[in-house]
């Protein structure tokens, strides 16, 4: 279109527009007539701004009033209420960005982006200090080269029927000049091919716009990468089960986690998990090289597959039933997980290869008993304060032999109420759970029975018996402000060994974390709790130690981090854990890992 561009019609709309006022000043009884009584008066005095990610009002009366809209403009904009404070006139147009908004402007040199040398200089100049219908951005400038919105083309032409009103009642038909008459007519002739270039694009788009409209929504499927490495190992501490030094033996793993994340209606979600890597546990239920789950980090590869050797880890179809309810199907998965029952109490602590190094750090024992498998997760809103959980998952439900499947082998049912304060800063959430473990079964973790941290009699069971566990958590957390925060949860399970006898374990953890210190984005955190331990036991009861034989000193684990965000996608967080008297026992030394985990996210 030669040197006319798209985003310049402004100034040629509004001339053609005038143009017209030429039959009515000529013609004004048959004018009036023609004019639909709407626009006979159509100038609001209220001061507006655009909603986000629209564009200011370009248009303004002779009287610098802003022109009201026939298109309904709630979609648009939203009245400001006047202030006494403010020098800005209710005739004014504002932006989001300058309240110090500019009007009518009396001259074109207002115009900081509009210079003599410009094509459509004279119109301008003729639009602005002759008729009086144009007006700039808040910062002065006119912005030519910017793409006109439907918004804007009806509040100009609405400035200009306005103006031809007040030329038809005043019957000035003297201020049209014929060098005016014959340069519209030129422009009318020059514009003619273009006009009709642009109502058949102007055709065109309205017929793909209503496709898109139709065809809103396509199935889409969308990746999402993690990738963790670890150098780390253990500087201090015994194995407590030989009671020799542990080796102090740095090590560099990984782990790899891709999420395929689809979506058939829009409001559903078909996720598939694949994930692998060799981040070796440093302890387990007396086997590792602490020979306990003490201090376990977070992230550790599954002990039933090789290192490295990718497997799908989650298979979960997530959709809505109504508004306020979530449905979780899920073949291989863990329901508390999936849900975040535990992160929207402990969110600086909990999360996915990122915050907390330690397993324990991040939730309450009363989430840990139980491993991922096949099952059902419900999320319900109650109202935007108070939120429901609810999740059964069958830990061996793929495996048809005796004592597994769906509803016959190793499951854990979990309810949680988590209330949120109107502001979101504090939140508290009661947690129960139910788990139930046939003799000599275990998951993907490669464990039986109990939270898989904590002390080797918490986690332990009666040879040949299966074990019946009812967990109870009290969970909060509270933004004191943005750069610091504070959690703390209390838990308590009760252990029936079948045919045996009973146990109780008890845990405790507080958390304070700091939200961009040193630097936006990055975060700190220093924890404090004793991991589950075994307080009571029948006496009849050997779980390794003796009969009735329980934990007999108490043990804590301390740990601190510090995440730098390098950027939206890199993360590298140093952090240490400090257990005394691992397995709660003062005899042994105190241990001490260190960790410098990095992690890639895209």
């Amino acid at each position: 279109m030669s040197i006319v561009r798209w985003n310049s019609r402004f100034t040629f709309w509004l001339l053609f527009l005038l143009d017209i006022s030429i039959i009515l000043v000529m013609n004004p009884a048959k004018s009036q007539a023609n004019i639909p009584e709407s626009t006979a008066s159509t100038v609001s005095n209220t001061t507006l701004v655009p909603a986000s990610g629209q564009s200011p009002v370009f248009f303004a009366d002779r009287n610098n009033s802003v022109v009201e809209q026939v298109t309904p403009v709630s979609q648009l904009l939203s009245p400001v209420p006047k202030t006494s404070a403010s020098p800005v006139s209710n005739h004014q147009v504002r932006s989001l960005d300058d309240n110090a908004a500019m009007g009518q402007v009396n001259s074109v040199s207002q115009l900081s982006d509009i210079k003599p040398t410009d094509w459509a200089f004279q119109a301008l100049q003729s639009l602005v200090e002759r008729y009086g219908v144009i007006a700039g951005y808040p910062n002065q400038t006119f912005q030519g080269n910017r793409a006109m919105t439907r918004y804007e083309f009806a509040a100009g032409l609405n400035a200009a029927l306005v103006r031809i009103n007040e030329l038809v009642s005043a019957g000035t038909s003297d201020l049209l000049r014929k060098e005016d008459l014959e340069t519209l007519q030129k422009l009318q002739n020059q514009f003619a091919p273009e006009l009709a270039q642009l109502r058949g694009r102007v055709d065109s788009l309205e017929t793909r716009t209503a496709v898109l409209q139709a065809q809103q929504f396509s199935t889409t499927t969308k990746l999402v990468g993690e990738v963790e490495t670890v150098i780390g190992g253990i500087v201090a501490g015994n194995n407590v089960v030989t009671k020799q030094p542990a080796p102090h033996n740095f090590t560099f793993q990984d782990r790899v986690t891709l999420r395929l994340n689809s979506s058939f209606n829009g409001t559903d979600q078909l996720r598939v998990t694949l994930g692998g890597g060799n981040i070796a546990s440093l302890g387990g239920t007396r086997s590792g090289i602490l020979g306990t789950s003490d201090g376990k980090t977070s992230d550790n590869a599954s002990p039933l597959f090789p290192n490295n050797q990718f497997t799908v880890t989650g298979l979960r179809y997530r959709y809505l039933l109504g508004s306020n309810t979530a449905i979780n199907v899920f073949a291989q998965s863990d329901g508390a997980f999936e849900l975040g029952l535990s992160g929207s109490i402990n969110p600086y602590f909990e999360g996915s290869a990122a915050n907390g190094i330690s397993r324990y750090s991040r939730r309450n024992m009363v989430y840990d008993y139980g491993d991922t498998g096949a099952g059902i997760a419900i999320l319900h809103n109650f109202s935007k304060q108070l939120e429901l959980g609810l999740e059964y998952t069958s830990i061996n439900g793929n495996n048809p032999t005796e004592n597994n499947g769906l509803f016959e082998g190793r499951y854990v049912a979990l309810g949680q109420l988590l209330y949120s304060s109107p502001k979101k800063n504090f939140r508290v959430a009661l947690t129960y759970a139910n788990t139930y473990s046939p003799p000599n079964t275990t998951g993907l973790s490669g464990t039986n029975f109990g939270p898989a941290i904590g002390s080797n009699l918490a986690n332990s069971t009666v040879a040949g018996r299966a074990t019946l566990g009812n967990l109870y958590g009290a969970e909060a957390f509270y933004r004191i402000n943005p750069s610091l925060a504070v959690n703390g949860w209390v838990g308590y399970s009760a252990h029936r060994y079948l045919g045996s006898g009973d146990a109780d374990a008890w845990d405790w953890g507080a958390g304070l974390s700091f939200p961009d210190l040193f630097q936006k984005g990055s975060l700190g955190g220093i924890f404090v709790g004793m991991e589950p331990k075994l307080t009571s036991l029948s006496k009849n009861v050997n779980l390794g130690n003796g009969l009735g034989q329980v934990d007999k000193d108490t043990s804590l684990h301390i740990e601190g981090f510090y995440q730098y965000q390098v950027n939206d996608n890199i993360a590298i967080t140093p952090g240490v854990i400090w257990i005394t008297a691992p397995d709660f026992d003062a005899s042994n030394p105190d241990s001490v890992v260190v960790w410098l985990r990095t992690t890639f996210k895209f």
